[in-house]
């Protein structure tokens, strides 16, 4: 909706005063027609004051005016001075609609301390509250919700709580439970636990949460959680028929269908996921986000010409753009149209598909031994995108470097850093160039500077320390950094692999084993693969080596790093 005219909704004109008339019973008699006085007294509006019914007017026009600063600091005060339901309501909305939360809280708690057999008002308490952390208080006006039997949702509490600190998450969950031995069926309760369960990587506990509350009343959002939960487990395929069967008891939820349509993607049901979408778009023909869904779900299955057609669609109907041009990009590139593919790409303007569609031209450029005009290209985005110069500096040197242009690409990025000292990106990718272009010492001096200005940077300290691991002799200087970055990132499976291969390098082939077979079955890379098979192979256990390796192969097969541990240790580059 139109922001101006949204505002004009909300701030009415006055009908006759009637919206600012204070709060009374319905017990307060009406004035019949024959009662009044021919005469025309001065008006009085309830029991306001001049000075507050003045306020209040301004406070209107203003809003009309488009001053949403005094409308809402005009109703704020009087909300304050009379304590009237009525005017902190639209005091309340208008901080709301505004996103003045410190107002919002305020004109809540005076709405709903004023008005406390409304639930809406004490909800909206409860929902300030939650905002400003303040659960135990928001849970108190919750509970007067429940007790009024009203449609009561706890979800926004625990989503609240998402980006808080865990001692404030604790407490949350602590008060959920106090409320569930009150009211221990209610399924919103329930769910809203589940989610903060869930924020907590308590996933299995979330889930028997919710197995052992099953939904009643049809309601939904309990059941697409349970899926998800389902899907970040990995059984995914228990999740098919438990939405199958939701589906059967409540066919009209699109939200259920979606779902299960999106499920079967990830579970590599690509025809089946297909036809669900086309059902949905069949029936949701104005519905955009399904026909985007529908051309991906086309191109994961290759037909190109079907997922064509959707993208062309969308892009007849102004609809997601620049996402559109992108895959119709990709879809060229598939048929091997390199050029039609390089006038798609050019058609992503500014946003979330804009880098990839520049990452795609530059690559199809320099594949094709374009590179000069590649550079020429990027050079003129960086000054007609500034806002994206550092991501083209470094998309640029990244395809160089991937293309085997590796002095080119030190030579772009000598041009960025210069140009961007002190950022780190550029700092880290000349790092790694430096490391593939086999200069350690370029290579050392940009992550120590990196480690120096941000001492607790995993990522730095990890790649310094296993490249010293992998590269030198210097075992103990690697385990330093690696165990560091270990202690930041304890279970990021990149660095336990550092931490096993410098276990190996250091002669522990028991530690390395274990460290590494944990990274392999946290991270299934065939870098990972390379060195487990190497450590089990040193300590003897040459038949599941080959195992190991042979499994990594049926991945990649062309992995240059494997097939060099291969042959070395083999005398031969297959198994």
């Amino acid at each position: 909706m139109n922001r101006s005219y949204a505002l004009l909704l909300a701030f009415a004109l006055l009908q006759g005063c009637q919206s600012l008339v204070p709060h009374k019973s319905e017990e307060q008699p009406a004035v019949a027609e024959a009662d009044k006085p021919e005469a025309k007294p001065p008006v009085v509006y309830g029991s306001f004051k001049p000075d507050t019914l003045y306020s209040l007017l301004v406070a209107e026009l203003a809003g009309q005016r488009n001053r949403f600063d005094i409308a809402l600091a005009n109703y704020v005060d009087q909300a304050q001075k009379t304590q009237d339901p009525g005017v902190s309501e639209r005091a309340y909305r208008i901080a709301e609609y505004l996103g003045a939360d410190e107002p919002a809280l305020d004109t809540a708690l005076i709405w709903a301390r004023n008005d406390p057999q409304n639930l809406d008002a004490q909800r909206a308490a409860a929902i300030q509250l939650a905002r400003a952390g303040r659960y135990d208080d928001s849970m108190a006006y919750m509970e007067k919700v429940l007790q009024g039997q009203g449609d009561t949702h706890f979800d926004f509490l625990a989503l609240s709580a998402a980006e808080t600190d865990q001692a404030t998450r604790d407490g949350l969950l602590k008060s959920f439970d106090r409320l569930l031995v009150k009211y221990p069926d209610n399924g919103q309760l329930v769910f809203g636990k589940a989610l903060l369960l869930n924020q907590d990587d308590k996933t299995e506990q979330a889930l028997d949460l919710l197995e052992q509350h099953p939904p009643r009343n049809g309601e939904i959002a309990p059941i697409l959680l349970r899926a998800r939960l389902l899907q970040t487990l990995e059984r995914g395929d228990e999740a098919l028929p438990l939405l199958r069967t939701a589906i059967r008891d409540n066919p009209e939820d699109k939200r259920l269908r979606i779902t299960y349509a999106r499920t079967l993607v990830e579970q590599n049901h690509i025809s089946e996921a297909k036809a669900e979408f086309e059902n949905l778009l069949q029936q949701y023909p104005d519905d955009d986000e399904l026909r985007y869904s529908l051309a991906l779900v086309s191109m994961e299955n290759k037909d190109w010409d079907e997922a064509e057609g959707y993208l062309q669609e969308m892009v007849e109907r102004d609809s997601n753009v620049d996402a559109a041009h992108l895959n119709l990009g990709r879809i060229r590139e598939e048929r091997n149209l390199p050029a039609a593919a390089l006038r798609e790409y050019a058609l992503v303007g500014p946003g979330p598909d804009y880098l990839p569609a520049q990452l795609r031209q530059a690559d199809i450029l320099i594949a094709n031994g374009r590179s000069a005009e590649a550079s020429r290209h990027l050079a003129e985005a960086r000054e007609a995108q500034p806002d994206y110069a550092i991501q083209l500096y470094l998309i640029e040197a990244e395809t160089l470097g991937n293309n085997g242009k590796e002095d080119q690409a030190d030579q772009v990025l000598q041009q960025a850093i210069k140009r961007y000292p002190d950022d780190l990106n550029l700092l880290y990718t000349r790092a790694m160039l430096a490391e593939k272009r086999d200069d350690i010492v370029q290579m050392e001096q940009d992550l120590r500077a990196i480690i120096t200005r941000e001492p607790e940077n995993a990522m730095a300290l990890n790649a310094l320390g296993y490249t010293l691991a992998d590269r030198t002799t210097r075992y103990g200087e690697a385990k330093a950094l690696i165990e560091k970055a270990s202690q930041i990132t304890p279970d990021d499976p990149a660095v336990l692999d550092s931490l096993g291969w410098v276990n190996y390098r250091l002669g522990h082939l028991d530690e390395a084993e274990r460290l590494l077979r944990q990274a392999l079955e946290r991270l299934p890379d065939p870098e990972v693969a390379a060195h487990l098979g190497e450590v089990l192979w040193a300590n003897g256990k040459r038949r599941e080596a080959r195992q190991v390796w042979a499994k990594a192969f049926a991945e990649q097969p062309d992995n240059p790093i494997l097939r060099k541990t291969v042959l070395r240790l083999t005398g031969s580059e297959t198994l």
